[in-house]
């Protein structure tokens, strides 16, 4: 009934024509929620991919400014303390559940492009992946419809 091709079911379109009513309903509905949680994650990556790239920009207006400049930090998204800048090149960054490392500028920068990529890479993944479930629940829902019309009388 399906084929695999790199660890993935892949149906073809006789083979859904050859399926149920209950099958087809069930393939759709299974595609369709498939593809909500992709676009749930795609949704996710470019909300991370956006912050790392304000975290890159931030970088690199940080490096701009001079020692001992008064500046304000955030401690959350909307409450800021006073500071004083007191060595551009190393940063503290966030490695995730609450764990910060400490780099010299440019390594935070780095790591900032490193992640950046990793999610386009990802992304670019889902989408290919989320485009193929959509094919997939369209041709399922037009065979179920072209089935539903078969057994309804003709009037």
């Amino acid at each position: 009934m399906a084929s695999s091709r790199g660890g993935q079911q892949v149906m073809r379109m006789g083979d859904m024509e050859k399926m149920s009513l209950e099958q087809l309903k069930a393939v759709k509905e299974q595609a369709d929620v498939d593809v909500n949680l992709l676009q749930d994650s795609l949704n996710n990556i470019r909300t991370a991919t956006a912050r790392l790239e304000i975290a890159s920009t931030s970088l690199h207006d940080l490096s701009l400014r001079p020692q001992g400049k008064k500046m304000l930090v955030p401690l959350t998204a909307s409450l800021y303390v006073p500071g004083t800048l007191d060595d551009a090149d190393k940063v503290l960054v966030d490695i995730g559940t609450g764990y910060f490392v400490e780099k010299t500028m440019a390594e935070g920068k780095d790591y900032c492009e490193r992640k950046i990529n990793l999610l386009k890479s990802n992304f670019d993944q889902l989408v290919e992946v989320a485009s193929k479930k959509k094919t997939l629940a369209d041709e399922a829902g037009v065979i179920l419809q072209a089935k539903l019309k078969q057994l309804s009388p003709s009037n």
